[in-house]
């Protein structure tokens, strides 16, 4: 930062007030870029300039800024809703970006002479009051036919007036008839029956499900008092129903009334917030968002705006709020409770439950439009688990196959993307080891591969993992670190008694790394170590058969290993072979090869016949 801006940003930090408000940052181009809350601003602003910022984007914020305004504000209550304001008003860029919800309908309940309660999803309509919005669909339909059964509000979407109803101007309608409205237009419905009417299905959107319901029932025994059995009756019919539809929604506790319930999960881009809003026991809203991270905020900075975004936008009033965490929320907004047990512990582990389904469904949409963002995910868990230098975009896996020390391959396979590259495939018969020795042919092995990949200037892995635990780790490392030089992180998969994979290993000495065995994470590494140990048996098998197969044909003059391939491609085993008449073997080698051929064949005895298939 240039000493001058500095000094004059120095200035006005110096002169700013001790008082609650908002801060906003300037950009080059006079926007503003960046707002803030702070119960002090003087202390809070001089924060980024005075001490050395950890974050990079920090850093990159503060270089950017030109100047500084704020807004005074008497309580920290104020500068909690005021950042909110801005930062909806200006969109800076270097805030948190609420993803906006247009695509979720909300109920409307429309300010007219004969109100109209509908679905919408455009919440600009001047005068009417919103509901919502509804992440859960068949949740407003439910609330919809509630309101619509118990006390049908007119469907019409006429523009009634009072003097049109006053003059008879309208006619009664198919709607009246097929009992799905009181025709208040044409008067056989009392305005202010129709007003109440509306009223009560303001309070069941509101969540008061259980106020209304008591009000109905002391309106039914008024009726029964009364003698007035059929209208008690009628009064009952929608006891029923709004009390069937009490039981469908998610009670918690009677003793819970009108709190708000929050939880959030995050990653380096986004935080996903869930929002419950419980009213006499029962859950009666529940919706799930996300910010896009600007810069590194914390997911008690993030709770916290999204708490007063949330009861901002659907006009809670609950005087508690239930958080995972403490947060730095004015006591004035709503008390904060971090419960352990009970009730409410239950509460927000119900919350955390959503808001862990919404991130993976989230996460499961954006893999289905973008497949490589899945590996991309997995790979930055397999760095930050093992805290490696670079994303492990490479990684290669070994294990050897042997029988009481016959036959001895290795194999190695190649992942990149996490996705196997078998193109780069390799497979290696063991030369310089005798008898049934794992270590000694992993050093093998591994010595002839990166030495030439070395050599060769070829790429090398980001990541080794050996298909064993502790001792195939070390044998591969006191190969590519003591012996070769190379820095390459080495990590292991150890098995368990009945040879399924336990543990992901790593370090020097190794150490398990805490895993989930219902992982994504854990069930890719599984499927790469079953795949190395399928290509090295598959290799060990083969090369097994084929000495099976070949050694009686190894005594025979004049077979070489063209010879013994023609030959087991045309009969099709040493058995065969054998009983071919000189006529079969001549047409398949030629006259004079295969006369001697048979002959060689025959000459040689019943040595090795039990080697036939």
């Amino acid at each position: 930062m240039e000493a001058e801006l500095r000094t004059r940003l120095m200035d006005i930090v110096r002169n700013l007030p001790e008082s609650p408000g908002s801060y906003q940052y300037v950009g080059a181009d006079g926007t503003i870029i960046y707002v803030g809350k702070a119960k002090n601003l003087r202390r809070r602003v001089a924060s980024y300039f005075v001490k050395e910022q950890v974050s990079a984007k920090t850093r990159l914020l503060v270089s950017k800024i030109r100047d500084i305004r704020y807004v005074v504000v008497k309580t920290e209550a104020d500068a909690l809703l005021l950042e909110n304001n801005l930062i909806k008003q200006y969109k800076p860029k270097y805030n948190v970006l609420l993803k906006d919800d247009k695509t979720y309908p909300s109920i409307a309940v429309s300010r007219e002479y004969l109100p109209r309660i509908f679905k919408t999803r455009d919440r600009s309509r001047r005068g009417a009051q919103y509901f919502g919005p509804y992440s859960h669909v068949p949740t407003l339909y439910a609330l919809l036919d509630l309101c619509r059964e118990l006390y049908k509000p007119r469907p019409c979407h006429k523009p009634l007036t009072q003097e049109g109803v006053e003059q008879g101007k309208y006619d009664v309608c198919l709607e009246y008839h097929l009992h799905r409205c009181h025709a208040p237009c044409v008067g056989r419905q009392s305005h202010d029956d129709y007003l109440q009417a509306i009223e009560q299905c303001r309070e069941i959107l509101k969540g008061n499900v259980a106020g209304v319901a008591r009000t109905l029932r002391e309106r039914m025994e008024q009726l029964a008092d009364e003698l007035r059995f059929e209208e008690a009756a009628q009064v009952k019919r929608q006891l029923d129903a709004i009390t069937l539809y009490k039981e469908k929604s998610e009670v918690v506790s009677a003793t819970l009334h009108n709190l708000d319930v929050f939880n959030i999960e995050s990653d380096e881009r986004t935080a996903y917030i869930n929002f419950l809003h419980v009213v006499s026991g029962a859950i009666t809203q529940a919706f799930t968002f996300e910010f896009r991270k600007k810069l590194d905020e914390t997911d008690a900075e993030l709770l916290a705006l999204g708490i007063v975004e949330m009861r901002s936008r659907y006009g809670s009033d609950a005087r508690e709020v239930v958080v995972p965490f403490p947060v730095d929320l004015p006591d004035d907004i709503a008390v904060q409770t971090v419960p352990q047990k009970g009730d409410k512990r239950k509460l927000l582990d119900l919350s955390r439950l959503n808001v862990k389904q919404y991130k993976f469904d989230r996460l499961k949409q954006a893999e289905k439009l973008n497949p490589e963002q899945k590996a991309v995910r997995l790979m930055k868990e397999i760095q930050r688990d093992l805290s490696l230098p670079t994303l492990p975009y490479r990684i290669e896996l070994f294990d050897n196959s042997n029988i009481s020390g016959e036959d001895a391959v290795a194999a190695c396979v190649v992942f990149e993307k996490l996705r196997p590259a078998k193109k780069l495939y390799r497979k290696y018969n063991i030369k310089t080891v005798v008898g049934p020795d794992d270590y000694a042919s992993m050093r093998e092995v591994v010595l002839r591969r990166y030495s030439r990949l070395r050599d060769e200037g070829e790429r090398l892995p980001d990541l080794i993992i050996a298909d064993g635990g502790r001792g195939q780790m070390e044998a591969i490392r006191a190969i590519v670190e003591d012996e070769l030089g190379l820095h390459i992180p080495v990590a292991g998969l150890a098995k368990d008694d009945r040879h399924r994979t336990r543990e992901l290993l790593y370090g020097s000495p190794p150490l398990s790394v805490g895993m989930k065995a219902d992982s994504q994470l854990f069930r890719t590494l599984t499927a790469m170590q079953d795949e190395v140990h399928r290509f090295a048996i598959t290799f060990h098998r083969d090369k097994r058969s084929r000495r099976q197969r070949a050694s009686f044909l190894d005594t025979v003059a004049g077979v070489g290993d063209k010879t013994k391939e023609l030959l087991l491609r045309r009969f099709g085993s040493v058995k065969r072979i054998r009983e071919a008449t000189q006529e079969q073997l001549q047409e398949a080698l030629g006259e004079k090869r295969g006369a001697s051929v048979y002959k060689g064949l025959h000459e040689v005895g019943n040595d090795g016949a039990g080697n036939g298939e």
